[in-house]
């Protein structure tokens, strides 16, 4: 019979407790916390573990927090056994700099000069299918407490005070008026098109043509009104002859779409056509590579489809914008309005 001593046996229930609570974390955070046999790695030189999931910000020695995963916000899950890189600064650890893997070129209209925030250790990455991009030139774009009359005042304001004197670039020498945008302050859904047209460029409202017309059906059709949502453009002011506004344009009335997302702060964004998603995206590829799926803008899912002046002359890709309006329906249906839940005063 050999007796064990009462340190051994304490020394092996310590490790039994140990191994019990890695493994409970691989369960909970997936592979990336890994049960290496005793032995295995040195005890001077530990195994750097992998950047974003399953790491703690600050390096060796920083204090663990577990926090819950981010909710998945309508996209569809990563497929097994594979992990979509982020965009350096969000989701990595403090310190590091993730590596990215080529991709298309970066060429945003919608600059900003608010660092990133990175986001703490032990934090899943959003789900998302391979291909979506995910551009956020800034923080996280927060929908908070709305209140329609404050949110819409700084609309107000904006247009007044700046839109509507603007000259920073050629598009306002031929312009009747400019067109700032319309809806309602708080809307879940903002849809950004591409400029004006002869008939927006008369009225000073977005979308009043036989595009607008059509994009009237496409919202109806989402069971809401053209007062639930909020519709912007890219510039504000009509292109010659109605041509798809240059790089420069759009980059001079950046500024303008940027507070306007930032105050209506929109559940999900459609971007109408390829200037539009350029702008959101900050890439070069076609509509046919980026519709069909979300993208994600400062933390708001973006679905790119095509614009409905490009539906008027294409009938048979209306079929398509149905599908990708579809998308946008099931993620509001499957996404709760934080606007709507009941007020709880620890919520700011």
């Amino acid at each position: 019979m050999t007796v064990v001593a009462s340190d051994d046996r304490d020394r092996r229930s310590l490790v039994r407790d140990l191994e019990a609570y890695l493994i409970g974390l691989r369960d909970m955070y997936g592979d990336y916390v890994v049960v290496d046999p005793e032995g295995t790695v040195s005890a001077a030189r530990p195994e750097p573990r992998p950047e974003g999931r399953g790491s703690v910000a600050g390096g060796a020695g920083a204090p663990f927090r577990s926090e819950p995963p981010l909710p998945n916000r309508g996209l569809q899950p990563v497929a097994a056994g594979t992990r979509e890189p982020r965009p350096e600064g969000r989701g990595s650890v403090a310190g590091t700099a993730p590596t990215c893997p080529p991709g298309p070129q970066q060429t945003s209209f919608l600059p900003s000069d608010v660092p990133a925030l990175a986001a703490p250790g032990l934090r899943r990455v959003r789900a998302a299918e391979p291909g979506v991009i995910d551009f956020g030139p800034g923080p996280d774009v927060v929908r908070g407490p709305c209140s329609p009359e404050v949110r819409a005042e700084a609309l107000r304001a904006l247009d007044e005070g700046q839109v509507k004197g603007c000259t920073k670039c050629r598009l306002s020498q031929a312009r009747t008026q400019t067109v700032f945008g319309v809806g309602h302050p708080c809307a879940r859904v903002m849809f950004v098109g591409e400029g004006p047209g002869a008939e927006e460029d008369r009225r000073g409202e977005p979308f009043v043509g036989r595009a607008g017309a059509l994009l009237d059906r496409i919202i109806a059709a989402m069971n809401l009104r053209r007062a639930d949502v909020y519709i912007a453009n890219t510039v504000k002011c009509r292109p010659p002859e109605n041509r798809t506004p240059y790089p420069d344009e759009m980059e001079a009335c950046a500024p303008y779409l940027r507070t306007q997302l930032e105050t209506v702060c929109p559940q999900v964004l459609v971007a109408l056509g390829r200037p539009a998603a350029q702008c959101l995206l900050g890439v070069n590829s076609s509509l046919g590579e980026l519709r069909g799926r979300f993208h994600r803008h400062r933390g708001i899912p973006v679905m790119v489809t095509y614009h409905p002046a490009y539906l008027l002359r294409n009938p048979d890709a209306k079929k398509a914008t149905w599908d990708d309006v579809k998308l946008v329906m099931r993620f509001l249906a499957e996404t709760p309005d934080p606007l709507l839940l009941p007020t709880d005063p620890s919520r700011c």
